[in-house]
């Protein structure tokens, strides 16, 4: 009897841990296009900061994200167990927030790109100058990091839990915490091994070895095309997820979704009304808050 029990009860933890993993890889593939801009900006936030403080800024970066979880998650359970019926107007929100995040990235690039030249070249040059407070510099890095990750963590973790809508308690427990720990290790582990390209470049690039020398060169080369490269995809993730909660939140558009998803190709053509959805909205918002800046006599976006 005790070894049918135990057995039972491995065959139930199994099977937990299978609909964890599952829903698990819902939620990801859900906050994927998040998970990538904040895998970005926090890459792009460690700029300027010195080679041998890179690692330790990260990691202080990524100690206030854990923190950040330990917050967002039991908030977010306790709306989803006393005020379920807010889960939807935050997502909505949190999707409105990505659009105009990232049109307001796309506005700045295309209308005030002399001041984002210097922005980054402020931000690049800071740590070799003798007049700045390093350890102050460090830590308006870190904070402003934190900041940025508690924005994007919150509208992640709000996401997985509209995918979670329904489930037992126990179940929405463990993906969000699953969800919290992927997010923490995956995005920090990346954004460590980034920042520290150039520095794996350069030392292969001394080496006598003529195979690893050209491998150096090579990533040197490549890391900020790599950087490029991720901004540019977690800009366009950000309309795509944004554009798709806003396209299920609004049920005339959501049942243009559905009739498109009826077609030969109705996933690509879903995916381009999401996009489509996301930049109009992103316009809409940096538009409203540009006039409504100006107005207010508080200049630009």
């Amino acid at each position: 009897m005790a070894g049918t029990s135990l057995l039972s009860l491995l065959d139930d933890i199994t099977a937990l841990l299978d609909d964890v993993s599952a829903l698990t890889k819902i939620a990801a593939k859900k906050t994927a296009g998040v998970l990538g801009d904040d895998l970005a900006l926090n890459a792009e936030q460690v700029t300027g900061v010195q080679p041998s403080r890179e690692l330790p800024v990260v990691w202080a970066v990524a100690r206030g994200s854990v923190v950040n979880k330990l917050i967002l998650v039991p908030s977010a359970l306790c709306l989803s167990a006393f005020v379920p019926i807010a889960i939807t107007p935050l997502l909505m929100l949190g999707g409105a927030f990505l659009c105009f995040e990232g049109f307001e990235k796309v506005f700045h690039k295309l209308f005030h790109p002399k001041e984002v030249r210097l922005e980054q070249a402020a931000h690049t040059q800071a740590a070799t100058d003798p007049a700045i407070d390093l350890v102050a510099f460090e830590r308006d890095k870190v904070k402003g990091a934190v900041r940025t990750d508690f924005i994007l963590s919150a509208e992640i973790i709000v996401l997985t839990l509209g995918t979670l809508t329904g489930e037992p308690l126990g179940m929405q427990i463990a993906t969000l915490i699953a969800i919290a720990a992927l997010m923490t290790v995956g995005v920090y582990g990346l954004v460590a091994g980034i920042v520290k390209l150039d520095d794996a470049g350069l030392a292969l690039g001394r080496s006598p070895i003529a195979w690893r020398s050209s491998l150096g060169r090579l990533i040197l080369r490549a890391a900020p095309w790599l950087m490029k490269t991720l901004s540019v995809a977690g800009t366009a993730a950000m309309f795509l997820v944004g554009g798709e909660i806003l396209v299920h939140g609004v049920p005339p558009l959501h049942r243009a979704a559905l009739a498109l998803e009826g077609h030969a190709l109705g996933g690509l053509a879903s995916l381009l009304l999401s996009a489509v959805v996301g930049i109009c909205a992103g316009a809409a918002l940096v538009a409203a808050v540009t006039v409504g800046r100006r107005l207010l006599g508080r200049g630009r976006v």
